[in-house]
Order: C-alpha cells, then structure tokens, then sequence
C-alpha cells in the first residue's frame, strides 16, 4: 500500500455502478483515495470529492467489475489512503488477508502485534475510505458473526457470499 496522500492534493471523483449499489470513486492526483458506498457511514461531504471527472477511473472500474463477476480475485492498483500511522498498519493488514477468507477483530490486531487493540483495530477498520478493495468486509466479530459495517451488514453478507462461492470456502 503507497503511503497516505495528503488531503490538498487534486481530487476528482466518479460513480459507477455495482451490485451493491452505486460506488463514488475518488482520487486524489490520479490515484485512488476512496470507494464509498451510498449511505456509507463515515463518508465525508461530497463536496470534498472534487470534479466530477470520468477519466482515470478506468482501471478501477474494470477490476471491480471483475472482481464482482468472480474474475478477480486481488486488486492490482495504486492507492492514496488518507488517515493516521495507525490507520495506515490496519488497512495495510486487511489487504493482507486473502481472498474468501476471514479474521476477526482480534486476530487482526494479533497479527499487528497489538493483541489487545482489537478496539482500536475496529474503529480503524471503520474508517477505511476504500471500500471492497482494502477488504474490511473480511473482518467479522471473534464468534465469526457479522458485526458492522461501513456500507451495512447485507453489503457486508454480500461480498462474503461473492467470494464464498468464487473461492469455494466457508466463510461463516
């Protein structure tokens, strides 16, 4: 994951659809900052999107698209998350888990070597402003359960199953 961007950079944004919902693609420089679903919590004011812009956001599109067919499996894409050191560690881990499977709050933190930050884990992974491609989808309560999300739970649900049935695993 490339270092954060800085929030004064040129930003532009597009909205492509999906089947969870319309997603707003922003970028900050030409590089994605943020996928935010419709009624995301933690989404910030659309008027800090920037321009309306088409361009630059073929990439992306096409990998979700993919990845929503069951085509793909990882992103391949450079990436300007905004947010603290801390922040940066989780969203770092959450790419780090693979694809069709899942950790809890807990394990994640464990594997930050922070066993009892699963909290702050939480609330970091909360904040992640790239929705679907740093997969915070992936990380459910220490019961396997479906704890909150971003975009809600039935988003949450959906993914899951996407990859559940693509990869052929359990989840839950």
């Amino acid at each position: 994951m490339s270092t954060a961007a800085t929030p004064d950079g040129r930003r532009t944004h597009t909205v492509v659809d999906s089947p969870i919902g319309a997603l707003t693609l922003v970028a900050t420089d030409g590089v994605l900052a943020g996928v935010y679903m419709e009624e995301h919590r933690h989404r910030p004011d659309g008027d800090t999107f920037g321009t309306r812009d088409e361009t630059g956001f073929d990439l992306v599109a096409q990998q979700l698209a993919e990845y929503f067919a069951g085509r793909r499996t990882d992103f391949d894409l450079p990436l300007a998350p905004h947010g603290t050191p801390f922040q940066q560690q989780v969203w770092a881990q959450l790419r780090a888990i693979p694809y069709g499977e899942t950790v809890s709050y807990g394990e994640l933190a464990a594997r930050m070597g922070r066993p009892s930050a699963s909290r702050a884990v939480g609330l970091a992974n909360g904040r992640n402003p790239i929705s679907v491609i740093v997969p915070c989808h992936r990380v459910v309560g220490s019961a396997g359960g479906l704890t909150g999300y971003a975009g809600g739970v039935e988003r949450k649900r959906t993914l899951l199953d996407l990859e559940r049935r693509v990869s052929g695993r359990a989840l839950l």
